[in-house]
């Protein structure tokens, strides 16, 4: 455990009013702290009772003799609490005026105000998490679906780190053998060491390219996927906006150009959180504010992850439609064939080249015909490959997904130079900058700057 002698002070609880206000204190003067703006309804002072017991009473201005809330107050001895420190957490009546008034009583009896994301930082530094487990708690906090809620807390349990800790381990046994052959290099390097470095050398890899391969699928359930619905006027995209949201959100009208600008709603598809946008329609126009809204369209096309082309089956292609059709060739997209409760009158055999690669799905929106084989779709392109939804174990974080890219390219140049035979000093190096790329992901190599920066991003309070 790391000695922090300073006490933090923060407001645990979201601002607005609520129920509960929290003003959570850390460290080594938090009883005493508490002790002196605390009475209990027997008079007493909460180090009068035992810990881990919620205890009723008042807290106190003892300068001015005043009441300032009735509260609940709860402390922990350390190192049995979140931070490893001792923790008071007084419970007050919610809103702004009861927490700001406890948290200035507070900081004026010694403690300083906390850094964005200070509590899980000093649960870090303190030993009890590491940092992909610290990283896992704003995770789940802002968790869009159940499956990333699920993801991360696994991540908060330890299940990446679990990992991470075992091909490490597989790094270290690689680095003692190859210092065992150092120390005896006036003999030959026997096939049988060679051997077996070699075969950990691809075991490493393997365990590796298994956890990158999850990064995209995981990075989506962390973020979102970025989908935009793009067509020409009158398609029906707002349409299936309102399908998908199972409400009327966006305006339907049979006026081409309705939607003028971007509409941006959050859904939930099968655990998968999507930030959809439906976008004014893309095609020629002088009218000024519609112009406005297609050249915005085309800002947030070239941004998407996802893009959902809709084209009405029951008119005939136009240039705008085959525009499009050329701009998503290499894009992930969807293509949707609306109107299909009417006769077909699209000729599709222009489109067929620019399409032949895409998942293209008839539907109707009048009759609500094709939305859950669009919902399918969309599982289908984020669980692709060997990543199923019933995964929990996948990295959702860049740096971790960074971290481990070049730990992979480490460790093939260690291959290759086994590999060559190469003198077992070079080896050395490229297991070596494995096995730090790897602590990076937990926080056994990083930097402090980039441990600085991971938690200014945090929350305070938290």
């Amino acid at each position: 455990m790391i000695y922090i002698d300073d006490t933090i002070t923060a407001i645990a609880t979201a601002p607005g009013e609520a129920g509960i206000g929290i003003v959570r204190i850390s460290g080594e003067k938090a009883l005493i702290i508490t002790d002196e703006i605390f009475e209990s309804k027997q008079g007493k002072k909460l180090s009068d009772y035992p810990v881990r017991r919620m205890t009723y009473g008042y807290i106190i201005d003892p300068d001015r003799n005043e009441k300032i809330d009735e509260v609940l107050v709860y402390y922990t001895k350390g190192p049995y609490t979140y931070t490893k420190e001792d923790v008071v957490e007084i419970n007050c009546h919610g809103g702004v005026i009861p927490v700001k008034k406890i948290l200035e009583l507070v900081l004026r009896k010694g403690a300083r105000a906390a850094e964005p994301g200070e509590f899980t930082k000093r649960a870090f530094l303190n030993g009890r998490i590491d940092l992909a487990q610290a990283e896992a708690v704003m995770d789940l906090i802002s968790a869009k679906t159940d499956k990333g809620f699920d993801v991360a807390l696994d991540q908060l349990e330890g299940a990446l780190s679990k990992k991470v800790s075992v091909t490490r381990q597989k790094l270290m046994d690689m680095l003692a053998h190859i210092e065992v052959s150092i120390d005896f290099s006036e003999e030959d390097i026997d096939e049988v060491t060679l051997d077996y470095l070699l075969h950990k050398s691809k075991e490493v890899e393997k365990d590796i390219e298994v956890l990158l391969k999850t990064a995209d699928t995981g990075k989506i359930l962390r973020e979102g996927l970025s989908t935009v619905i793009v067509g020409k006027p009158n398609v029906g995209k707002s349409s299936l906006l309102n399908a998908l949201l199972r409400e009327s959100r966006a305006i339907v009208t049979e006026v081409p150009g309705t939607t003028r600008d971007v509409i941006e709603e959050h859904l939930n598809i099968r655990g998968i959180p999507l930030k959809i946008i439906d976008t004014a329609g893309i095609r020629e126009t002088e009218d000024i504010v519609e112009k406005i809204g297609v050249e915005k369209s085309k800002e947030f096309f070239n941004k998407a992850d996802l893009i959902i082309f809709m084209l009405d089956i029951s008119t005939k292609l136009t240039k705008e439609d085959l525009q499009i059709l050329e701009l998503i060739e290499n894009k992930k997209a969807l293509i949707l064939m609306n109107k299909t409760d009417l006769p077909q009158k699209a000729d599709l055999d222009k489109a067929k080249e620019l399409i032949k690669n895409k998942k293209i799905i008839k539907i109707s929106l009048i009759e609500e015909k094709g939305l859950e084989e669009v919902e399918e779709a969309i599982e289908e392109l984020v669980y692709k490959g060997e990543i199923k939804a019933k995964d929990r174990l996948l990295v959702t974080n860049v740096r971790h997904k960074n971290s481990l890219e070049r730990a992979l390219q480490s460790m093939k140049e260690g291959t290759e130079a086994i590999e060559k035979k190469m003198p077992l000093d070079f080896v050395e190096v490229d297991v070596k900058n494995t096995w730090e790329a790897l602590g990076e992901i937990t926080g056994d190599t990083v930097a402090e700057d980039i441990i600085d920066h991971i938690f200014k991003n945090f929350c305070i309070g938290k």
